[in-house]
């Protein structure tokens, strides 16, 4: 299932969303103009490698590069495919919990990927970037707080493209049993190349869906609290 749009408007222009966007686009733009080189010395510096994070002492470096990872992608599939979903589901969660705090959150639900990553990876020296990880940290929290909306998605059927209209709580739920099948059954495997990096998806997602889950908490208890008064 490939989703393409919602059907849930938003009350404020997504500046943080855009900004995002914008910000990915331009890094990945910059890494098409490096030539080998120097593409591989710009990785270096700032692609997540767990044997970094892991060693001791930890530099300022790798601790770095768990949030400027998250802004570098592997080609263009990569990153168009993740800004098409930060631009569907950002916009409400943005919407929702107001622009400085998405902020907050989007970078907290990325480095909580990247650290996950790292733990189910271990020391290895394989680089690992893209915004999979703060993204999927946007689906969960979209998931907890607007299960019900409408999502208009494309189903492969066969050699053809169905349009359907389908609830939230379907569109990323199966999407997220995707990403946990897959990262199941990559525990203990031989990863040479690198490849997808699944726990990365569901560290970003549990660590957003569990941020949604304090925030509904929070404005319930706010309008509660207000309209509690007579």
């Amino acid at each position: 299932m490939i989703p393409i749009r919602d059907e849930n408007p938003t009350r404020s222009f997504p500046l943080a969303t855009v900004v995002l966007i914008a910000l990915n686009i331009a890094v990945f733009l910059y890494e098409r103009s490096l030539d080998p080189a120097s593409l591989q010395t710009f990785l270096a510096r700032f692609a997540l490698v767990p044997s970094r994070v892991l060693s001791a002492p930890l530099t300022t470096v790798a601790i770095a590069s768990v949030f400027t990872s998250m802004f570098l992608h592997a080609g263009w599939l990569h990153v168009l495919g993740n800004m098409l979903y930060l631009w569907i589901f950002g916009n409400n969660v943005e919407d929702r919990m107001g622009t400085a705090a998405f902020v907050g959150f989007y970078l907290a639900a990325g480095a909580a990927a990247a650290l996950a990553q790292v733990a189910a990876t271990g020391p290895v020296d394989i680089p690992v970037v893209g915004a999979s990880g703060a993204v999927a940290g946007v689906l969960g929290a979209y998931l907890v707080l607007y299960p019900g909306a409408t999502v208009v998605t494309l189903i492969p059927v066969f050699f053809f493209l169905e349009v359907a209209r389908l609830p939230a709580f379907l569109v990323i739920g199966f999407w997220f049993l995707l990403q946990l099948g897959n990262g199941v059954a990559s525990l203990g495997a031989q990863v040479a190349g690198g490849g997808v990096a699944w726990f990365a998806h569901i560290g970003g997602f549990l660590a957003g869906a569990a941020a949604a889950l304090v925030v509904r908490a929070t404005q319930r208890k706010r309008r509660s609290g207000y309209y509690g008064w007579y």
